[in-house]
């Protein structure tokens, strides 16, 4: 899929019983006119000279109440069928969705925050079941049932019809103006909200920082600043557009519609070119026909904002797919090579540059180097959270490429500095690799990662649930998705700062765990504490996504290079901090 598909897409697999629910809809507005037609017949029928003709006056009767129950009926049926299709449709998309996000390249996450994707899944997905189960047919009555109740008035006399007409043109160049006046300017409308919601989550997540600085006075201001910012262009840009609105719903309302019918109907029968009786059809549906009118504005947005959101979905589902090999191969060995590996998120952004590693079994090779300068991004393309925009990766003699993406993640495990727990059990959380793993292999995993005895110590043990019974702290997440890796029993670990949110303490014990889970695996290491890593078996360093030294870390040091001054610069500022006040 190369580009992203939009509601008419996304409607394919439904059109027809959507077509059929709209089908149905549409005679249903047709046979709606006609207990109203049949009002204004009977009334010809009873007020006719003479004896009253009781079996056309009951005739017509049977009509509109029969035209009644059609009516019912079909748009009972017309509803069922559009709902039956729109559940159908929504399980379609997110299964669509879910399928599509589970092929995609884990890399493909980092880029789009988790509120975007949720919003696409579940929001978007609902906006347009407003559109399928409802908008559609409402707008099909709005549009026909007007038009065949001005056809019956033309018929009946068209000069009053167009008389009827007069306050819904009225009110349709109305509104034809206010979207001309409004319309141009929605972008900066959109922007305005992101300005003032992005104040409300600074003021709102920054409370405490500013407090705690005496500047919680300045940055009230600025939120009250950005709010009345709001407010002035909120009102310049409705201003804009309330007097053709205020003009469209007078003109559109019942009361101004039968006004005119009275004042014009009176006018004609004064002058002898109107029945009376014939007034009466006038006053009855010409209300009818400009209360649609003016819902049709609304169903024009319901339509603009689902098309809106299937653009949003279809984006998602347009995302590119992690390439799977036809033939794949499996590695028979855990030695890891990088082979001229370039790598860039566009092709002005080249963020690694002909990178040549080799990762040895059993041996712990370390990445550092300045922020920005291509550790994490290199460490991600080993498990295919990207793939090189040249050269190659390979396992065992074997490209990653042409590995099963679910192989791959049976040879790779990737421990991330920010640690994502699921709500479920504690043992679900740790077992996530091996859901079939018995208790005692889950509780030796977690005494490996030394977070058995916090475990042990909650009153439901194992079984409570994480985010319900206990929350755990950000060191204490981090060993529990060490205890993840030690279950899973990879050859190969990734480890991305995974002690970079840790105090102390929990630092200690956070390294205990990786020392455990490390042993006798290839494990690659993004550092940025060197202190971390001074045991590493090779320690690289890159600088604008080169390699530009490795080593151990006397090696390193011994060199006096970029490593060194490194290492002098961080045993400068922790004597710092040591020396501090207390």
């Amino acid at each position: 899929m190369d580009e992203a598909m939009g509601l008419s897409e996304l409607l394919r697999p439904i059109r027809s019983r959507l077509g059929a629910a709209v089908g149905l809809q549409a005679v249903a507005a047709v046979v709606a006119v006609v207990p109203f037609a049949a009002v204004a017949e009977l009334a010809r029928v009873l007020l006719a000279d003479g004896p009253v003709d009781a079996s056309r006056a009951w005739t017509v009767a049977a009509v509109a109440a029969g035209a009644l129950v059609v009516w019912v009926l079909l748009t009972g049926l017309a509803g069922v069928i559009a709902h039956h299709a729109d559940l159908d449709f929504q399980l379609s998309v997110r299964r669509r969705m879910v399928d599509r996000l589970g092929r995609v390249p884990l890399g493909w996450f980092t880029d789009r925050g988790a509120g975007g994707i949720g919003k696409a899944v579940q929001h978007d997905v609902d906006t347009m079941h407003h559109l399928v189960a409802h908008a559609a047919l409402n707008l099909t009555a709005s549009v026909l049932t007007p038009l065949v109740s001005l056809a019956y008035l033309f018929w009946v006399d068209w000069r009053m019809a167009l008389i009827t007409l007069i306050p819904i043109a009225v009110g349709v160049a109305s509104i034809v103006r206010a979207a001309k006046r409004m319309g141009g300017r929605s972008a900066e409308l959109d922007g305005a909200q992101q300005r003032i919601s992005s104040r409300v989550v600074e003021f709102v997540e920054g409370i405490a920082v500013v407090k705690m600085f005496g500047q919680a006075g300045r940055a009230h201001r600025k939120y009250a600043q950005a709010a009345d910012d709001f407010a002035d262009f909120f009102l310049a840009w409705i201003a804009k557009a309330y007097r053709a609105s205020a003009v469209a719903e007078l003109a559109f309302s019942p009361v101004t519609v039968l006004l005119a019918v009275l004042v014009g109907g009176t006018a004609m029968v004064s002058a002898g070119q109107l029945e009376a009786v014939d007034l009466l059809p006038f006053a009855i549906l010409g209300i009818g026909v400009a209360g649609p009118m003016q819902a049709l504005h609304h169903y024009s947005h319901d339509v603009e904002r689902s098309s809106a959101a299937a653009k949003r979905v279809g984006a998602l589902l347009a995302a590119p797919e992690l390439p799977v090999s036809p033939r794949p191969r499996l590695p028979e060995a855990s030695r890891v090579e990088l082979s001229r590996v370039s790598f860039g998120y566009d092709a002005q952004r080249p963020v690694l540059r002909e990178i040549d590693l080799v990762l040895e079994p059993g041996t712990v090779t370390a990445l550092v180097g300045a922020s920005g300068s291509g550790k994490t991004t290199l460490a991600k393309l080993l498990p295919r959270f990207f793939d090189p925009t040249s050269g190659a990766v390979t396992i065992g003699g074997v490209d990653v490429r042409d590995i099963a993406p679910e192989r791959l993640y049976r040879l790779v495990t990737f421990v991330l500095q920010d640690v994502q727990l699921l709500d479920a059990t504690v043992r679900d959380n740790i077992r996530l690799a091996r859901p079939d793993a018995d208790d005692e292999t889950v509780q030796r995993a977690a005494r490996a990662a030394a977070i058995a005895e916090r475990i042990e110590a909650l009153p439901r043990g194992y079984d409570s649930v994480v985010g319900r019974d206990v929350r755990f702290s950000g060191g204490e997440a981090q060993r529990i998705s060490i205890a993840r890796a030690i279950l899973a029993d990879t050859p190969i670990v990734v480890l991305d700062e995974a002690t970079a949110h840790a105090d102390p303490e929990s630092e200690a014990l956070i390294q205990d765990a990786l020392s455990e889970l490390a042993a006798g695996r290839t494990v690659l290491v993004v550092a940025h504490r060197l202190a971390t890593v001074v045991g590493a078996d090779r320690i690289v360093v890159l600088d604008g996504g080169r390699i530009v030294e490795q080593g151990t870390h006397e090696e390193l040091l011994a060199a006096d290079g970029r490593y060194a001054r490194m290492w002098r610069l961080q045993e400068q500022v922790g004597a710092a901090l040591a020396g501090g006040p207390r």
